[in-house]
């Protein structure tokens, strides 16, 4: 129990911020095809917009991975995610070919959302750049 509760948190943040990792990559890597897609649900600046998805999902990402200010990094992400989940993923207004699969998405942000508010009301854990401070 005494290496779960000092390894969990370690873990949990590595498999949360992996998804926002990942995706700033996507979007750095595919810029334009992220303006566009932002451009298509009809958002204002889709480039700004694109940009500040970057900022967030690799800032926020990095500071819950190594634990640096994570609870901000992971406030910041928890707006980011519900606010994708609200344009991104309105089940309610898809295709109904498409209701389905964006429901899952949303699903998924709702999901996403509890694990970092966990990170807001708990902190980090114990192996952690905060936890040296």
């Amino acid at each position: 129990m005494e290496n779960l509760n000092r390894f969990g948190p370690l873990v949990g943040r590595l498999l949360m911020a992996f998804i926002f990792l990942f995706s700033a990559y996507g979007k750095i890597t595919g810029f334009d095809g992220t303006v566009g897609y932002i451009a298509s649900k009809s958002l204002p600046l889709p480039q700004l917009l694109t940009v500040g998805a970057i900022i967030v999902e690799l800032g926020g990402g990095l500071m819950v991975l190594l634990g640096w200010k994570a609870r901000l990094g992971a406030a910041a992400l928890f707006i980011f995610t519900g606010l994708a989940a609200l344009f991104f993923h309105n089940f309610w207004a898809a295709a109904a070919d498409q209701m389905q699969n964006q429901m899952i998405h949303f699903m998924k942000n709702i999901t996403i959302m509890g694990g970092l508010l966990y990170v807001v009301v708990y902190g980090s854990g114990p192996l952690s750049v905060d936890k040296g401070r």
